[in-house]
């Protein structure tokens, strides 16, 4: 991951799957020849991505060919392809070159250094790269084969290429096909830490030799296998809709949720747009806590662990941020990379429409709640699921960091005799450099309530050597008292005589503009078409939910009128210019018992990746949305939330829908839920019996059994 612009960048790896075809002299190129048919799928339960087409060359020559290829989940390292090529006119002569094509870059930089080429035993194609900042090698392999001896090759080697170039005769009307296996290996990998270079190298090269014994269709069965295990067996969330997009979205959502988590290596984590493009440059966001996580942590919490594990590795670089402003414990950055790291945030970005000049990054300076949501996070784990060897090894010295930096961040206001926090930016990242952001307060001091509470459970004699260790490590006890004084006069902005609690200190004292012409808008981002960002800042306008936010994640704070009032308030308000906004809107649109704003609201969210729009994810696709869609659907329609031990059941379905069903992780038991208008059923396939409230009727659910609630 190399440094650029003072941040990192996820650099892009050798392509091992680009292949020039020569049909008949004519190099096949669908700008050139016509399309007679073609269809493009992604099969979700099965990971093959698959084209079907009938093309004809210039010369009036008419070919049928398909394209199929898959990433692993068996073998990780692992990429397969099958491409299948049939003349309907006449025999044609076929030539296609394919290997390893380290010219790739990001944004036209060059982020590796170029080792040897080789081509083994006549068959397996070899190249070795090195990242240029953090020298990582990276060993590629490939191998091609025809399934026929009449087929001529001439191995080519490159600036940074080696491929082969084949040629053949096919008959007509007869298929031609070729199959690709390459494998992608790197010294950071955990399997090869402390393994000596040549003979890391020598591994790579006998494991694609083993591998090409195997048939496309054989790794593709086991891929499938592991995918079904993997995934779908049980987070496999169904919706019985009127319109079959919903059940896509949903189905889409978990797909890519899971192959974009590198859940087999806690130092890395899961980057904005996932591995499917340049956007944010592959960083690590809130969009992980707040967004992605809840999917993980309700289907898959041995994932959820290795995902704040990573915020853990990270505290180096998250203290390492919080001395760089003259704080002390830890804050997080606003954009993480390599765990050591700090900030990775870009320090410029777009041009400002009145200026003209580069609009400077505030995010990465004053975005500061992120250290409250990751303490938040760390806490839901562990009410959710008890793992309290994780708060032992990792938990409480997150918790305690985080709320030292806060204890350091909060300024004393002298004249009104309170602590605040000043000078941030909130979740609404249109108003830049304001004061008392309702939702970093209240993160901030949910993080210091959780401090507070955390240092009463391990006074326990019980946890006598983590207490030890922590008040020689970092102070604890003086973390505890400063903690105390300081929560007690911390500044919450409260609701005014209208029940409106303000999204800072001015927000409610700004103009009101007609937002209607940008909040109808096909594209984000209309408002910056006629106004800049220092005009923005005065209006009562929002990027995204913010006061909203800090409602929905810390609902137990506020009642209900409160939630109605500001709910009521700020949405007409909110652009959703951001795609984590719209998710969350529809969760509390639903709570407010509006759910065809709610159903429109997931409908636009569901259709941000999946839409009629076809340069929504030119960069890559939303990863926060995609966790977002998953909460719309079990956490939001389906109504399931925790409080204390017992878990809340109140679900409502929209009018679209008869019927959701879907598997869920509470402390430690796998339940099944189905819901309709009419009933609940749950199933606890666990081992303990589970204390759950449906519409404010509790009961026990008992290991083993199914029941039934009715609903009125």
């Amino acid at each position: 991951m190399p440094l650029i612009n003072k941040g990192r960048s996820l650099p892009n790896a050798a392509d091992l799957v680009g292949i020039q075809i020569e049909l008949d002299g004519e190099i096949f190129d669908l700008c050139q020849f016509a399309i007679a048919g073609y269809e493009r799928t992604l099969n979700l339960r099965t990971g093959l991505s698959q084209r079907e087409l009938e093309v004809q060359s210039k010369k009036g020559r008419r070919y049928k060919m398909s394209f199929k290829r898959f990433v692993s989940m068996d073998d990780l390292h692992l990429i397969a392809q099958k491409i299948e090529i049939t003349p309907l006119d006449d025999d044609c002569e076929l030539s296609f070159k394919t290997g390893i094509n380290g010219r790739m870059t990001n944004s036209s930089v060059q982020h590796f250094s170029e080792g040897a080429k080789r081509l083994h035993d006549g068959q397996f194609l070899e190249a070795f790269f090195t990242t240029t900042e953090s020298k990582i090698e990276f060993a590629v392999h490939s191998v091609i084969k025809t399934g026929t001896d009449n087929v001529k090759k001439l191995i080519c080697m490159d600036r940074r290429r080696i491929y082969t170039v084949f040629s053949a005769q096919i008959e007509k009307g007869r298929a031609f096909s070729f199959e690709k296996l390459s494998s992608i290996h790197t010294t950071r990998d955990i399997e090869f830490k402390d393994v000596p270079i040549a003979e890391f190298r020598e591994i790579c090269l006998n494991k694609i030799r083993e591998t090409g014994k195997r048939s496309f269709d054989q790794l593709l069965e086991k891929s499938t296998e592991a995918l079904e295990e993997k995934l779908w067996r049980y987070c496999d969330a169904k919706i019985d809709s009127q319109d079959n997009f919903d059940q896509l979205a949903l189905r889409f959502a978990v797909y890519h949720l899971f192959i974009m988590t590198p859940a087999h290596d806690s130092r890395m984590s899961i980057a904005a747009k996932g591995l499917s493009g340049e956007g944010y440059k592959g960083h690590v966001f809130w969009d992980n806590e707040i967004f992605c996580y809840p999917f993980f942590l309700y289907e898959k919490p041995d994932i959820a662990r290795e995902l704040l594990e990573y915020r853990f590795l990270s505290l180096p670089g998250a203290r390492k941020k919080a001395q760089s402003g003259g704080y002390r414990g830890a804050q997080y950055p606003w954009e993480s990379a390599w765990i050591d790291d700090g900030e990775t945030t870009p320090v410029w970005g777009a041009a400002d429409i009145v200026t003209g000049k580069a609009t400077k990054i505030w995010s990465g300076f004053k975005e500061i709640h992120i250290t409250g949501c990751v303490a938040y996070t760390v806490d839901k784990y562990y009410r959710l699921t008890g793992d309290i060897d994780f708060m032992k090894q990792c938990g409480f010295r997150i918790i305690f960091e985080t709320a030292l930096f806060w204890n350091s961040r909060l300024e004393c206001n002298a004249r009104l005799d309170r602590y605040e926090i000043n000078d941030v930016v909130g979740a609404d990242e249109y108003k830049e450099g304001i004061n008392n952001n309702a939702f970093t307060n209240y993160m901030a001091h949910n993080n210091m309530k959780l401090a507070l509470r955390y240092a009463e459970l391990i006074k326990d004699k019980e946890y006598a050597d983590e207490y030890a260790h922590l008040q020689n490590e970092i102070g604890l006890e003086a973390i505890i008292m400063e903690t105390k004084e300081k929560i007690a006069r911390f500044y919450l902005p409260q609701p005014n005589e209208n029940s409106i609690i303000p999204q800072d200190d001015t927000y409610l004292s700004l103009k009101n503009i007609d937002l209607a012409k940008y909040k109808n808008a096909a594209q984000v981002g209309e408002l910056f078409k006629d106004y800049n960002l220092e005009q923005v800042k005065e209006m009562q306008v929002s990027k995204q939910a913010d006061v909203l936010m800090a409602l929905l994640l810390l609902e137990e704070q506020f009642d209900k009128e409160i939630m109605r009032k500001n709910f009521d308030y700020y949405e007409p308000r909110t652009l959703h210019d951001s795609s984590l906004s719209l998710s969350s809107h529809c969760i509390l649109a639903k709570k407010m018992k509006d759910m065809k704003l709610a159903y429109q609201l997931f409908k636009r969210a569901a259709m941000i990746d999946l839409g009629p729009n076809m340069k929504s994810s030119d960069e890559g696709i939303h990863a926060a949305s995609l966790g977002g869609v998953w909460n719309c659907v079990v956490l939001g329609f389906g109504g399931l939330s925790q409080k204390g031990e017992t878990l809340l059941v109140e679900p409502e379905l929209p009018d679209e829908w008869k019927q959701i069903s879907f598997y869920f992780i509470f402390r430690g038991n796998r339940l099944w839920f189905e819901i309709s208008k009419e009933r609940i059923k749950i199933k606890n396939y666990g081992s303990a019996g589970i204390p759950v409230c449906v519409y404010g009727k509790e009961s026990i659910l008992q290991a083993g059994a199914l029941y039934s609630f009715i609903i009125y």
